[in-house]
């Protein structure tokens, strides 16, 4: 049975979404710590490894609210264009040689990207009622689309950063969304239903909007005390203590609304037992990408600083090297795709995959850490196969955890609060990513051997108690057939 035509729409739409993430991002950390001279930032990598952990979680921890925007007043397509567009906004910011327009290009590629993330991937669970296995390889096969674009945007804006001019990059990245917004425009009419939102009374409506206006309202007002307290000497916050508590703020609000969902959300108990296994699923997550994450800050540094970039007689740039997991996932991920529908009921549970994807993460860390041994004794030059054996493992792990949790969501979550729920997918991703900007901050007062062997540890553990506990995660699960 083919796939509906709506999944190339939003193939396409989050290929070009992902080019301009990806392709910035390739150059976020090596702009903010490059010299002054050279069109940079001059940061160390203590503070530009801060800057990078908040943007990137923040990028990921809006999906929540994004999500219950487009449950709530919007819906989810109207959501995933209105994000595309002031994720465009926000690239061409950047495209200007000031700090100002740089941070303002971050603050707006972050709301965007809360809008159209969480809600392009709940209009994919739509398109298959259905759901089953055939689900499973429909976001599979998105996922590869991910990754194309995030294999062009480092190749493309990369080189134009790194060879050419900074902001030329930077720029690349918003004619990529643009691309990605006029497509899917004209493909609308292929998602039908999907993602659109449900009627609702009009005292609801009018209700969600004061909730909106309230919010929006108290964070300007936070944000307003908190400039003028450390404008007076009253607040003395430096950016790794604004990461450290951001990070604390993510632990409690997903602690918070798990437990008002369990509590208060009128849920039935085999509701409650998935709810869960979200849970469960989301502290997994959050570890797998405070490691996985580490590629563009840690690695992306470890690539221009310690790794031999000569390649037949050409300095390739070290954001290249960004490329690597999307390649891997490119050819890997109809492989995998296949596996798991040809598998049938031989397929690894849920927590057994998460559980390899853990496993394999902690062996590319083992990997980068004995490579990080002879870059310490030889200094620079060590050879790229160190990174690029990393990034193979890697991508073994990422395709175990991240497209089945994914799909994983859209099947557990109450059918009235899929939004949301991927919203909270993505905070685990945001809380991976800041706390991979925190220990990339480690990056020049750390032993590598030392940094890198830490976050290997952890993951082996964390993968180890998965497969222990599996059978029992997936008795709170119960039968998904059909769904």
């Amino acid at each position: 049975m083919p796939h509906p035509r709506g999944l190339t729409v939003l193939f396409f739409t989050e290929m070009w979404e992902r080019f301009s993430y990806y392709g910035m991002r390739a150059l976020l950390m090596l702009f903010m710590v490059g010299a002054i001279e050279t069109g940079g930032l001059g940061m160390n990598a203590e503070t530009g490894a801060a800057v990078y952990g908040l943007y990137t979680a923040l990028v990921y921890l809006l999906a929540l609210p994004g999500g219950w925007i487009a449950d709530r007043l919007i819906g989810q397509q109207r959501a995933v264009f209105i994000g595309g567009a002031v994720i465009a906004a926000g690239h061409f910011s950047m495209a200007f040689p000031l700090q100002e327009t740089f941070f303002l290009g971050l603050a707006l590629i972050v709301i965007g990207t809360g809008l159209l993330k969480p809600n392009v991937s709940a209009i994919v669970g739509d398109l298959y009622p259905e759901g089953g296995a055939r689900r499973d390889a429909g976001f599979s096969i998105f996922y590869m689309g991910i990754n194309v674009g995030a294999f062009l945007g480092p190749l493309i804006c990369g080189y134009l950063g790194q060879k050419v001019d900074w902001h030329l990059g930077f720029s690349a990245a918003g004619f990529g969304m643009v691309l990605g917004l006029v497509q899917y425009r004209m493909g609308l009419k292929h998602l039908g239903d999907a993602g659109t939102i449900k009627e609702h009374e009009p005292e609801m409506y009018a209700r969600d909007m004061r909730t909106l206006y309230n919010s929006l309202g108290g964070l300007a007002a936070l944000a307003v005390a908190i400039y003028l307290l450390q404008s007076g000497g009253l607040l003395h916050l430096s950016l790794q203590g604004v990461a450290q508590a951001t990070g604390v703020i993510i632990v409690s609000l997903a602690i918070a609304y798990f437990a008002y969902i369990l509590l208060f959300g009128h849920l039935q108990a085999f509701e409650k037992k998935r709810v869960m296994v979200i849970f469960i699923l989301f502290v997994g997550a959050a570890l797998f990408w405070s490691g996985f994450e580490q590629a563009g800050s840690s690695f992306n540094l470890f690539a221009e600083r310690l790794t031999d970039l000569n390649m037949l007689g050409w300095d390739v740039p070290a954001s290249w090297f960004q490329m690597i997991p999307a390649l891997n996932i490119i050819v890997l991920a109809p492989v995998f795709a296949w596996l798991w529908v040809w598998l049938a009921h031989r397929e690894p549970s849920i927590p057994t995959k998460f559980g390899l994807g853990l496993l394999f993460l902690g062996g590319g860390f083992f990997v980068i850490a004995w490579g990080a041994t002879y870059a310490a004794k030889s200094g620079p030059g060590v050879s790229p196969m160190w990174l690029i054996s990393t990034y193979l493992l890697h991508t073994f792990g990422e395709l175990c955890l991240s497209p089945v949790g994914l799909s994983s969501v859209t099947k557990l979550s109450p059918k009235r609060l899929v939004g949301q729920m991927m919203g909270v997918w993505f905070m685990g991703a945001a809380l991976g990513n800041l706390i991979a900007g925190l220990l990339a901050g480690r990056f020049e007062t750390l032993p590598l051997p030392e940094l890198f062997g830490s976050i290997m540890l952890i993951s082996l553990t964390a993968g180890l108690l998965f497969l222990i506990f599996s059978k029992g995660i997936q008795k709170l699960i119960g039968d998904l057939k059909g769904e």
